[in-house]
C-alpha cells in the first residue's frame, strides 16, 4: 500500500509499504478520507513527543473509510461498513477515568496512521471509539468527528448562556470549527485572525463580528477592538485562544470581562510560559481553563451534530488531493489558502 513515512521532521516520503496484518479485536480500515490538521503539520515540521515515538514513522490521525478486514472475536462490525475512528481511547481504569476525566486517561491508546491507503485499527479504539457512518453522510463529513470533538469539550465547559459575548482568538480549523459551535449555541462571537478568506468565512460560520488581525500590529489595540463589542467595554463573557502561542495567551486574558471565563485551547510548545498580572484572577475573578483532547461521549455526538445537517461542513473541506501532494497541501494550509484538506490515498 501507499504510506506517508515521516522520518524526521520537515522530511516526509511517499513509499510503498506491506498492508498491516490484523490481529484479535481489530479491524483494517481501506482509508477513503484523511484530513489534515494543525496537530499534524506540527509534527510534520518539529516532531511530536506523543504522536511520533520513532522514526520513520506513519502519522495523520482525521479519517474515516471501509472495513476491509475483521480480527477474530470482533462482532459489531462487517467487512465492507463505513466507519470513522477516534484518535485515542481511555483504559476506563485509571485514576483519571474513575475521576471522570477521561480525556487525561494514563494509558490514552492512541492511533497514528491516517495519511495511507489503509489503517490498522487496535482493539481498545475497536471496542470504544469505532462508529458506523450513517449511510447519508459523506467519509470527508464523518472525518471531521475528531476535531470536532476536541471543540465540542470546549463549548461544554464554557456554561453558556443564550446571548454570551465570545471571542476566538485565532482562525485557522480550529477557531472556525469553534466559532460555528459557538454560534449555534447561541452566542454573539467576535472572530479575531489573520487572513481575508477566513475572515469572511467566519461570518458565513455565525460570527457576529471579525477583527482582522493583519490590521492591526499591538495587541493592546486588537484587545481594545474586542472590548469595544462586548458587553459596554467590559470585555468578553468567554474568550478562546485558538492559536497555541504565549503572547496570544497573554492577550486572552485581558479580553475577558470581569468574573469571566478563558479557554486556552491552543497548546503552546511544552516547557514555554506566559505572564499575567494576578489581579485578573484574585481581584477579577477570571476563571482560565485548559482544554484537551476529547471524550468518547463527545466523539458520538460530534458524528451525531454532523449527522443532524447542523454543521456547515462543506465550508470547512477546502478540497480534495492525492497522497502524493500532502505536503503541498500542509503548504497551503500555512499560508492560509483552503481550511482542511481531504487527502486521498486511492485518488489518482
Amino acid at each position: 500500500m501507499k504510506c506517508a513515512m515521516l522520518y524526521a521532521p520537515g522530511k516526509l516520503k511517499i513509499e510503498e509499504v506491506e498492508i498491516p496484518a490484523v490481529r484479535k479485536g481489530e479491524v483494517l480500515v481501506e482509508v477513503r478520507a484523511a484530513l489534515t490538521c494543525g496537530t499534524d503539520i506540527k509534527t510534520y515540521q518539529r516532531g511530536h513527543p506523543v504522536l511520533i515515538k520513532k522514526y520513520p514513522s506513519p502519522f495523520g490521525h482525521e479519517f474515516s473509510g471501509v472495513i476491509s478486514k475483521v480480527g477474530s472475536g470482533v462482532k459489531r462490525f462487517t467487512e465492507g461498513m463505513r466507519v470513522v475512528a477516534a484518535n485515542s481511547a481511555p483504559c476506563g481504569q485509571c485514576y483519571f477515568c474513575k475521576k471522570g476525566y477521561v480525556n487525561l486517561c494514563e494509558d490514552l491508546r492512541l492511533l497514528n496512521g491516517a495519511y495511507a491507503q489503509y489503517i490498522v485499527v487496535p482493539e481498545r479504539i475497536v471496542n470504544k471509539n469505532l462508529l458506523e457512518i450513517p449511510e447519508h453522510v459523506s467519509f470527508k463529513e464523518a472525518a471531521l468527528s475528531e476535531p470536532i470533538a476536541c471543540c465540542l469539550n470546549a463549548v461544554c465547559q464554557s456554561d453558556i448562556s443564550l446571548g454570551d459575548t465570545v471571542a476566538i482568538i485565532g482562525l485557522g480549523p480550529i477557531g472556525l470549527i469553534l466559532t460555528h459551535l459557538y454560534h449555534l449555541n447561541g452566542a454573539k462571537v467576535i472572530a479575531c485572525g489573520k487572513g481575508k478568506e477566513r475572515l469572511e468565512l467566519a461570518k458565513i460560520l455565525g460570527a457576529e463580528f471579525t477583527v482582522n488581525a493583519d490590521e492591526i500590529h499591538d495587541k493592546t489595540e486588537e484587545i481594545k477592538a474586542v472590548k469595544k463589542l462586548s458587553n459596554n467595554d467590559r470585555g468578553a463573557d468567554i474568550v478562546v485562544e485558538a492559536v497555541g502561542k504565549t503572547d496570544t495567551w497573554e492577550m486572552a486574558v485581558k479580553m475577558v470581562r470581569r468574573g469571566g471565563l478563558v479557554i486556552l485551547f491552543g497548546g503552546c510548545p511544552s516547557g514555554t510560559s506566559f505572564n499575567m498580572d494576578t489581579s485578573l484572577i484574585h481581584y477579577e475573578q477570571i476563571t482560565i481553563k485548559g482544554i484537551f483532547h476529547y471524550t468518547p461521549e463527545l466523539f458520538k455526538r460530534s458524528l451525531d451534530l454532523i449527522s443532524s445537517g447542523k454543521i456547515n461542513t462543506k465550508k470547512i473541506i477546502s478540497g480534495r488531493l492525492p497522497l502524493e501532494k500532502l505536503e503541498e497541501a500542509f503548504s497551503m494550509v500555512k499560508q492560509k489558502v483552503g481550511v482542511k484538506y481531504l487527502i486521498d490515498p486511492f485518488y489518482e
